[in-house]
Formats: C-alpha cells, sequence, structure tokens
C-alpha cells in the first residue's frame, strides 16, 4: 500500500488532529451552550443594571430601572418580553463558542504537547498551565470577539423595547453589518480588549484548573479517568473561572452595549480602564460582581456540561482523552 492510500485509510482524527478536535469542541460547545444561555443572558442584564455612567451622561430613558436580583431579572424578563427571549441572542452566542472553543481547546492541546511541553514523567507543571490557558483563551476570543460583540448587543434589545427606545437590528446578519457600516472593521472588534483579558482569566481558571484537577485526581487519587473525575474537575474549573472572570466580564459587558458616534468611539468611557475606575468610583469594588452568582450557576453546570460531552465524543470517535 502506497503513503497516499495508507494515510487515506487512516480514520479522520488521525488524519485531520487539529481539525477533528476543533470540530469536538465545537459541537460539545454549542451543546453547552444552548443548555445554560437563560443564565447568560440573567447575568447580562444584571451587569448594566444601575450603571454610574449612563445616568452621569443623561443616557437613561426616563425613571432609573428598579434593581433586581437574578431571580427577579430572570423572571422580569419571561414576564415582561416572554420566556423565548430567554435565548435572544443565542444565535450569535453558539457561533462564537464555534469559534472561541474550537481554536482555545486546540491552542491549548498545542500549547501544551509541543511548545511548552510535558515533564520527564508527562505531568504538566501549573505554570506552564497557566500560561497555556491564558494564551489560549486570549488567542480563541480576539478571533470570536465580533461575535461576542453582537451577542451582547442583541441581548440588550428586549430591555431597549421596553425603554420605548427603538430596536438596533433585525436579526444576528443585520446587527453584523450594521455595526460594519457604522464602525467599520475595527468597529467589529469593539471592546476587545477587555474580552481577551476576561478570556484569558477565564481560561486560566477553566483550562487550568480542569487540566490540573484531573491529572491530580488520576495521579493521586484511586479515581479513574471516567465521567466522575471529569465533574469533579468540571466543577472545580467552573467556581474558579467564575472569580477570576467576573469583573472583566462587566467591564467587557458595559463597553460592548455603550452608545458610539459616527467614528465608533463609546460614549460613556474611553477604555476598559476608565470603565472600571468610573464602575468602582460610581459604584463600589462590589459592582464588579454584578452578574457573579448567574455567572457561577451559568459557568457551573457549562463546564459540567462540555467537558463531560467533549471526553465523551472524543471517546466515542477514538481520540485520545484531554
Amino acid at each position: 500500500m502506497s503513503p497516499a492510500e495508507e494515510e487515506k485509510s487512516l480514520p479522520l482524527p488521525e488524519r485531520w488532529p487539529r481539525a477533528s478536535k476543533f470540530a469536538l469542541s465545537a459541537w460539545a460547545a454549542a451543546v453547552a451552550e444552548l443548555v445554560t444561555f437563560p443564565l447568560d443572558l440573567t447575568k447580562t442584564r444584571l451587569q448594566v443594571q444601575g450603571e454610574a455612567a449612563v445616568h452621569r451622561h443623561g443616557a437613561a430613558a426616563g425613571k432609573a430601572a428598579p434593581h433586581r436580583g437574578m431571580l427577579r431579572t430572570a423572571a422580569g424578563i419571561v414576564r415582561e418580553e416572554g420566556l423565548p427571549k430567554l435565548w435572544q441572542g443565542a444565535t450569535p452566542a453558539v457561533y462564537r463558542h464555534i469559534v472561541y472553543s474550537g481554536v482555545r481547546m486546540v491552542a491549548y492541546e498545542h500549547l501544551r504537547d509541543s511548545v511548552l511541553g510535558r515533564s520527564e514523567d508527562e505531568t504538566f507543571p501549573f505554570w506552564k498551565a497557566v500560561v497555556g490557558g491564558m494564551s489560549a483563551g486570549a488567542i480563541g476570543q480576539f478571533f470570536a470577539s465580533p461575535t461576542d460583540l453582537v451577542k451582547v448587543q442583541m441581548q440588550m434589545e428586549g430591555k431597549r423595547k421596553l425603554e420605548g427606545k427603538p430596536l438596533r437590528f433585525r436579526g444576528v446578519h443585520h446587527a453584523f453589518m450594521k455595526i460594519l457600516s457604522e464602525g467599520g472593521i475595527r468597529g467589529l472588534w469593539a471592546g476587545w480588549v477587555p474580552n481577551v483579558q476576561r478570556a484569558a482569566l477565564v481560561n486560566m481558571g477553566d483550562l487550568t484548573t480542569y487540566d490540573s484537577v484531573k491529572h491530580f485526581l488520576l495521579l493521586n487519587t484511586p479515581l479513574v479517568d471516567n465521567s466522575v473525575t471529569h465533574s469533579v474537575a468540571s466543577c472545580c474549573s467552573g467556581l474558579v473561572a467564575a472569580v477570576l472572570g467576573t469583573p472583566a466580564d462587566v467591564v467587557k459587558t458595559r463597553i460592548m452595549n455603550q452608545p458610539r458616534d459616527k467614528q465608533g468611539r463609546g460614549l460613556l468611557y474611553k477604555s476598559s480602564m476608565d470603565c472600571l475606575i468610573q464602575t468602582v468610583q460610581g459604584e463600589g469594588f462590589l459592582s464588579l460582581y454584578k452578574g457573579f452568582i448567574p455567572t457561577w450557576m451559568r459557568m457551573a453546570p457549562w463546564s459540567l456540561v462540555f467537558w463531560l460531552t467533549y471526553e465523551q465524543i472524543r471517546r466515542v470517535c477514538g481520540v485520545s482523552s484531554f
């Protein structure tokens, strides 16, 4: 058999390992995103609630919206906008995770196995896992930033309607085209700096924690590489990711949702640092953790669904365990 014929006889995961891992991680991420998306919408609404900069610049319409907790916010969305609105913005969110999760998972495994390298005993040192996780998250989020921008702005459409403001978008395609026409290519990457910063922190919590906890359990406990181990590691990763990522997520959401001038410049915040300072000065340090509970409640099941799905479909498709 010739080398070309031998290569064609190999299963797809062996012929195109990176493409296969990209597809599998994108599939698992899409499932996890759809299951937990209502919590993401609730978190986004909470993060812009009581935004001090809006009131200082006179951009609030009518009376200030009453402050609500997580459950009242979710119930209010269902009561005032309808149950399907809990999935408003889900389409760009799935697009985002196809790009984001696909790139970050392939990048992390490449960094772990080829660039940074494992130790002689096949363990992956914690500092290398931190560098790999932050780098992979930043790379993945940079490529996915336009879809995240559309997701955030579409999630706020229901609130704009209740405030008597005109809707900005008719759908995902219209949102992309409108942002592109108003701000150019650069406009699609509005807020990418805090977005990448957040992704680096989240993945330091998610990828680093999952990889480290999983292999610690395999090496130091009677647990084997199965769903129990994956569940424990994913629960730990979801908690750490929420703690590290929520402040940057609040800044990212506010920058992406702020009104802009004809040149695409933000009217409320000059930069992510300016947003951070204004938020802390106007609302206090704990305002950086607005939406933490739904963020955590979303990240924990998101991580659980994603990692269990990802590990299982890797196994089914003949790809080695993560």
